[in-house]
């Protein structure tokens, strides 16, 4: 099955936004499923008050568990390459949907929905994956 779908599926039985788009890349990321399913609990439905998109969050925790050098005595070593890589991953995010907060993706004071939560997670896992095969 295709990460997309697998998302999708994620999704459709539950899971918010930034589960959904972060579950399909636990094994190639090394996370453990569990772990990786109560951390991103919280970054749904814009970490719980309609901010920053739950999917570009699971966008930004792919990009930093890829990236980072895990030297935890030298964190200053990758973190400026991380920023970078998710300063662009956010551009493709918005320029594709035209925001990166849930409360405008959402139209939720506009009634104009920029993105579905579906479509959402499903450019989230595109972005993921276009990034992840550059690293």
């Amino acid at each position: 099955m295709d990460k997309k779908t697998e998302a999708y599926n994620y999704h459709h039985i539950g899971y918010n936004c930034a589960q959904a788009a972060i579950m399909p890349f636990c094994d190639e990321l090394g996370f453990d499923k569990e772990q990786t399913f109560k951390m991103a609990e919280a970054f749904g439905f814009g970490m719980g008050t309609a901010g920053t998109c739950g999917a570009v969050s699971a966008i930004a925790f792919a990009m930093g568990m890829k990236n980072s050098n895990g030297n935890l005595g030298e964190g200053e070593r990758s973190k400026g390459e991380t920023y970078k890589l998710i300063r662009e991953a956010i551009e493709k995010f918005q320029v594709k949907n035209g925001s990166v907060t849930c409360r405008e993706l959402k139209g939720m004071d506009t009634g104009k929905v920029l993105r579905s939560c579906d479509g959402c997670i499903e450019d989230a896992v595109e972005i993921i994956e276009e990034m992840l095969a550059k690293l």
